[in-house]
Parts: C-alpha cells; sequence; structure tokens
C-alpha cells in the first residue's frame, strides 16, 4: 500500500493536492468540459498564515470548494478568458436589426472600454461591488454624465446576463438599480407654463430674423411631434382633406453623415394627428413658402422633405435644437427675464402636458402621442404644479356647489 502524501508541514494531501518545491500548493483536476485544470495557493487551508511577501489569496481548499461547485453547475473556469471588451463585443455581435441610435450607443461603449481598464478585466473577477465603483468613478472622476452612463450600463447590464446565462460567470455584477449609486444630474426636462409658450411663439412671430421659424415650432407645440418624425415629413404626408397629418418615419443623420429613413420609435409611432385649423394654416404657409430644390433629396425613396437647409438637404434635429437655443439666448437679452431651456423634445412634453391638464382621454393622448405605453405618457410627459391641483379642486367646487 502506496504512503499517504504529505505537505511539508506533515498534512495528509487529498487526491490532485501536491506541494511544490517553491512551497506552493497545486491543485489539479478535470472540468466541466474534460480539460485538465490546476489552481494554485500558497496555504493549504484557509486558517493558515499569508506568507509576507506573497499577494493575499483563497486557500487552496478554499478554491477546491468553488471548483467543485462550478463544476457541478457547469460554470466555465476564469469566465472563458472574456475580458469586458470581449464580452461586449460578442454581444453586440448578436445584436441584428437595431436602430442607428442604438449603434451609436454601442460604438460609445466600445470605445470607452478599449481606453478603459476596466475593459480589460476578466468577467469573472468582476463583484457587484466593483461594477458600482466603476460607474461612480465614471460621474465623480470622469465627468461622465447621467445619461452617458445610463446608456453605458444598458449594454453591460444585459451582456453579463448574457454571459450568467451561458454559464461563463455565477452572478451579474450589473444587476441593480442604476438611480441607487448614482445621481441623476440630467436637467430635467420641465413643460412650459401657458404664458411662456405664448411669450415665445410671440418673440419668434415678431422677430425679423427668426420669424422664418415660427411655423414648424408653433406646429411642434401643437401636434406633440417627435423632432426626428418632424424632420422625416414630406409634403404628401399632410392630408388637408382629412385634416391629419400621417406620421410613417423617421429622419436622421448618422456619425458618419449619411441621411437614412427609419421606422417610427415603437410600433405606435405610426399614426395620423389630427390637425387643428391653427396647425392647418402652419402647413399651408410652410409648403406655399417652401424653396423649390434644384435637385430634390431622396431619401429612402421618399421625396419632398419639407424642410430644407441651404445645401438641399432636409434639415435635422440638432438644426432646429440650435435655432430653438439661439432664439431663448436672444430672448433672454433682449427681455431680461430668462425662459427655461427650450428643446424640440420640451415642446413635446409642453403639448403633452397641456392635452392632459384640459383633460383629453389618456388613450387618445397615449395615440396621438405615440407612445407602446400609457405610463409614460403619465409619468414622463405631463408635468402636473399646485396652480394645476388648484385650478381643478376650484373647478370640482363649482362643479359640487352647482348639484347641491
Amino acid at each position: 500500500m502506496s504512503e499517504d502524501r504529505r505537505d511539508r508541514n506533515k498534512r495528509k494531501l487529498r487526491f490532485g493536492e501536491s506541494q511544490r518545491e517553491d512551497g506552493r500548493y497545486r491543485y489539479t483536476y478535470i472540468d466541466a468540459f474534460g480539460k485538465k485544470r490546476d489552481v494554485y495557493s500558497w496555504r493549504l487551508e484557509a486558517t493558515d498564515p499569508h506568507p509576507e511577501d506573497k499577494k493575499k489569496d483563497l486557500s487552496l481548499r478554499e478554491k477546491e470548494l468553488k471548483v467543485a461547485k462550478d463544476t457541478l453547475d457547469y460554470i466555465a473556469v476564469n469566465g472563458g478568458n472574456y475580458t469586458v471588451l470581449r464580452l461586449v463585443e460578442r454581444y453586440i455581435s448578436l445584436k441584428t436589426g437595431v436602430r442607428q441610435s442604438t449603434r451609436t450607443g454601442y460604438k460609445t461603449v466600445i470605445n470607452l472600454l478599449k481606453k478603459d481598464p476596466f475593459g480589460s478585466l476578466r468577467i469573472d473577477k468582476i463583484r457587484r461591488s466593483d461594477a458600482k465603483l466603476w460607474l461612480i468613478k465614471l460621474q465623480r472622476e470622469e465627468g461622465k454624465s447621467y445619461s452617458t452612463i445610463h446608456t453605458i450600463r444598458g449594454v453591460l447590464r444585459p451582456a453579463f446576463q448574457m454571459a450568467e446565462d451561458d454559464d461563463l460567470i455565477r452572478k451579474n455584477p450589473f444587476g441593480f438599480e442604476l438611480a441607487t449609486i448614482i445621481e441623476n444630474d440630467s436637467e430635467p426636462r420641465e413643460a412650459l407654463t401657458e404664458k411662456q409658450q405664448k411669450d415665445y411663439l410671440d418673440f419668434i412671430k415678431n422677430d425679423k430674423h427668426y420669424c422664418q421659424y415660427y411655423d414648424g415650432i408653433f406646429i411642434l407645440f401643437n401636434t406633440g411631434l417627435r423632432i426626428s418624425e418632424f424632420c422625416g415629413l414630406t409634403i404628401s404626408d399632410v392630408d388637408f382633406d382629412s385634416q391629419r397629418v400621417n406620421v410613417e418615419r423617421q429622419l436622421i443623420r448618422t456619425s458618419e453623415g449619411k441621411y437614412i429613413i427609419e421606422n417610427p420609435k415603437t410600433q405606435s409611432g405610426v399614426r395620423s394627428i389630427p390637425m387643428t385649423a391653427e396647425v392647418e394654416a402652419a402647413f399651408q404657409r410652410i409648403i406655399a413658402g417652401r424653396k423649390r430644390a434644384k435637385h430634390e433629396p431622396i431619401i429612402g425613396g421618399c421625396v419632398g422633405f419639407l424642410f430644407l437647409d441651404k445645401n438641399g438637404m432636409p434639415r435635422l434635429a440638432l438644426h432646429w435644437e440650435k435655432v430653438m437655443q439661439r432664439i431663448r439666448a436672444k430672448y433672454s437679452s433682449e427681455k431680461l427675464r430668462p425662459l427655461p431651456r427650450i428643446t424640440p423634445h420640451v415642446c413635446r412634453h409642453t403639448f403633452c402636458t397641456n392635452m392632459s391638464r384640459l383633460g383629453m382621454n389618456p388613450k387618445m393622448l397615449q395615440y396621438i402621442m405615440g407612445h407602446a405605453d400609457i405610463s409614460v405618457t403619465f409619468n414622463t410627459y405631463t408635468h402636473v404644479k399646485i396652480e394645476d391641483a388648484e385650478s381643478e379642486m376650484q373647478r370640482l367646487t363649482e362643479l359640487l356647489n352647482g348639484k347641491t
């Protein structure tokens, strides 16, 4: 019968265990996929002291327990040797048919991970606290905005979930709510008050330069259109006979400068929006005053875009955003009473809030806004203030008194 194998301290070694000449312990095993593997440690038991000149690590037998559990659960060794960057690249490669805006978000995350040391870490070494600390670092030390970090986490969380589902890791380290660790420093989008909207539109209408944008901005305030949908409108989309605007597409430009047509943001985005008499008149003025291009741009089979720039190409969201920034700045300098930040999306917020205040049927408002989920209509795009509550209370009180 063979003699029991022991370490230098005369402790009996188990099957697969050995001690090398330099004193380091080794455990040899066959993983769940039939491949021979080794793990090492300078300590045999968890109670053994750490060598002063060596990095602190689990003891060999602690590692054996982990190996046994991973083998039982078929967890890949070393996270399949995937780094964070490689994992994200694999995740993105499986995402087909995504929108241009989504592809742009993917590119942002990839570029960040290529530069950041976090991208080269092995995925099985990342704990939840590591993930949280990294996101905090992005905001506090690198000045990333909440929306940027939201985009980053929006890619990493499903990528690590894929790794968990594929048995590359035991637990998704990004499985937490972002708001619990990161301060939302995004500037809130507030709907304009009735007076602010009127003053703003009157200023544009009477300004010698910016009056050319009045009809377009008036339409944004009174239809709830997304700016990309607005830019994608063509003459044929405005149905004066039925007094409606048919929304079928959005127009965007890629980071490479290419104009492309995409479907609306959601399936519910394909819709027809009723026109008021004022909106109809604004569209008529726009079409009547539209400059003819030498060569009408054709994008995605569409022609006749309502708004063209000096180069004869359709105006895009960025153009309208910059124009509205300049209008606000001029208004504030001349009127000496600053307005809140106004963007095309604030126009959409304001429209939805106004319709809600006027008591529009919630399902009708959801349809006009093109929301797939009515909770978005109420939780994101409507803003109720104390003045609204007071007005509603007064209305109900008068109604109640009238009945009595």
